[in-house]
């Protein structure tokens, strides 16, 4: 997305479509596709300076009102004759991003620099501005002596979470539908059928690039039902499609209320908390902070999920709507002793254009965040965390990201579990003190029920110590499961199958953060059998290709990684 912006940002100059190579695209291992090379013939290896010279001459032509229709022609041709994506995409995609990028662009929300900064990255030699260094502020409170979790006494009480990520339901996937259709997404109501000898969408799904059937979602929702017995749900973000071209307000609206109505369904009176994933929004990723208002403010997403999870399912109490409406997160008492805190990542998405103004701690999440567990730790509270974009990831910037990883150490005795999504695979991220390089808190990514791209669906419980007095609230263990979509498109009765348990699968005798940084020292002996389990559950049983020394040993940093950017224990 950041070379078709600056593509974008290249015909304001020219006013007519350029020649250029078509661009290759790459599935990379979120499976979102992304350019895999970009070259435009008078650029060369000026690529920072020419987009500084464009951001010059787009805030001329603004002045000269050119008007964004004409604008958005060119935009739309030029997409066309460089074959960046089909003309259907083409059409659709330049008129669902119209408002955000004029929106940024006129709103003079940052310097040239700032936005070649994002669009071309690092190498244009200019920190993008929310990599810009800002702190957040603590309490004048001394951190207490760190406490780890006692295993509880036999026969203690114990709850069942489910953990449900990037659902991305698919409301127009098609059994029969072409699969290779050479748009981001395939398998719809609306793609042709396949060629004689093409392959065509499965009854349950498909590998490729497709999204979640609603049998499929039933199915899981109906299993869960019956074979376990969970005291709420824990629901980490994306429940919309990867139709990013053509969504609408309402279109996301809508699938936020049917996504409640299908919990109601199958699950009744079984509470569900919610995270807001990046692709909640139309456009996809774009969360304006709050000072932006009239028709680009996000108060239209924030306010259909205060209607569907507050008033209509009462998932949430009431006095969670401030927040919600001003940043899309909110805290919640699940028991006494236990506070549940969901946080908005797209504060620190770094495809959110919007964060372009550099408004340190978007929203003030984070000081709210702050405020939430030192309340907690005054009370003697404990606080599971939910979240989208993980901090580690790549997606979050630096800056945010480093402000987090000290929040999350300064009150590591307080947080006792984190619950992610985003990448869509099967992983944890250890957060360590900088100082002592000692781990003090655990990450957990929960998959995806999509199959997109190149992996099983799969749906987590935890067990947690339960709710009785001085429980810790720690996560105990946690079990996967997995539905295996080529044995699935064989059958009208899928399985959900039990892909592993963690204590079991790693021989581990407790779930701590100190307990997988042991794990992930055993992950890098040679030959380790115990890394290549993890490398077969990250992709949820359906591993595609070997994973070589290098590729073990970016894994392994990766793991050891919570906050962006940084390789510090690697």
């Amino acid at each position: 997305m950041r070379q078709f912006a600056l593509i974008i940002l290249l015909l304001l100059i020219v006013g007519q479509p350029v020649s250029t190579r078509p661009i290759k695209l790459n599935h990379d291992q979120t499976g979102l596709y992304r350019f895999q090379s970009f070259q435009l013939p008078f650029m060369g290896g000026l690529e920072c300076d020419a987009c500084k010279a464009i951001m010059d001459i787009v805030d001329q032509l603004l002045e000269k009102n050119t008007t964004e229709d004409v604008i958005l022609d060119v935009m739309v041709e030029f997409c066309k004759v460089g074959e960046i994506e089909t003309p259907r995409v083409c059409e659709y995609i330049a008129r669902e991003f119209k408002d955000e990028l004029f929106g940024v662009l006129t709103g003079h929300y940052a310097t040239p620099d700032e936005i070649c900064g994002m669009l071309v990255g690092s190498s244009c030699d200019v920190p993008y501005n929310p990599n810009t260094p800002w702190n957040v502020t603590f309490p004048k409170v001394a951190k207490p002596p760190v406490t780890i979790p006692k295993p509880p006494k036999a026969g203690s009480p114990k709850l069942t979470i489910l953990h449900l990520s990037d659902l991305h339901w698919d409301r127009m996937y098609q059994e029969g539908a072409e699969v290779e259709c050479g748009e981001p997404l395939c398998c719809r109501s609306n793609d042709k059928k396949p060629a004689k000898g093409k392959p065509a969408a499965g009854k349950w799904g498909d590998y490729r690039g497709c999204d979640t059937p609603t049998r499929v979602f039933e199915n899981l929702l109906q299993t869960v039902a019956k074979q376990h017995k969970i005291d709420f749900v824990y629901l980490t973000g994306d429940l919309p499609a990867h139709d990013v071209w053509n969504q609408t307000r309402e279109d996301q609206t809508s699938i936020i209320n049917q996504t409640t109505a299908m919990f109601q369904t199958y699950l009744p009176g079984i509470p569900v908390y919610p995270a807001v994933g990046n692709h909640e929004s139309s456009p996809v990723n774009s969360f304006p902070p709050p000072f932006i208002t009239g028709h680009n403010s996000i108060t239209w997403l924030y306010q259909s999920m205060v209607d569907s999870w507050v008033t209509e399912a009462k998932w949430l109490p009431k006095n969670t709507t401030s927040t919600l409406i001003k940043g899309g997160y909110y805290s919640v008492r699940l028991y006494n002793g236990l506070i549940l805190v969901s946080l908005n990542m797209n504060m620190c998405n770094d495809q959110n254009w919007w964060l372009l103004e550099n408004e340190d701690d978007p929203a003030e999440e984070l000081q709210w965040l702050i405020g939430v567990l030192q309340k907690a730790e005054d009370n003697h509270d404990h606080v599971h965390i939910l979240g989208h974009i993980p901090p580690g990831s790549g997606d979050c910037f630096k800056q945010w990201s480093e402000n987090y990883n000290k929040i999350v150490n300064r009150y590591e005795s307080t947080i006792r579990g984190q619950f992610f999504g985003h990448t869509h695979k099967d992983s944890f991220e250890i957060f360590f003190e900088p100082k002592t390089k000692r781990p003090t808190s655990m990450l957990y990514n929960g998959g995806s029920v999509t199959t997109y791209s190149y992996v099983n669906p799969n749906y987590r419980t935890y067990e947690v110590d339960g709710n009785y007095k001085n429980s810790s609230w720690a996560v105990l263990d946690h079990e996967t499961y997995v539905m295996n979509l080529t044995d699935a498109n064989l059958t009208d009765n899928p399985k959900w199958n039990l892909e592993y348990t963690a204590k079991a699968a790693y021989g581990m005798k407790a779930l701590q953060a100190v307990d997988w940084n042991e794990l992930v020292g055993k992950f890098e002996a040679v030959n380790s059998t115990l890394f290549d389990q993890f490398y077969k559950y990250y992709y949820k049983s359906h591993v595609t290709q070997p994973c070589d020394a290098q590729c073990k040993t970016n894994f392994i940093c990766d793991l050891k990684t919570a906050c962006s950017g940084s390789k510090e224990f690697c």
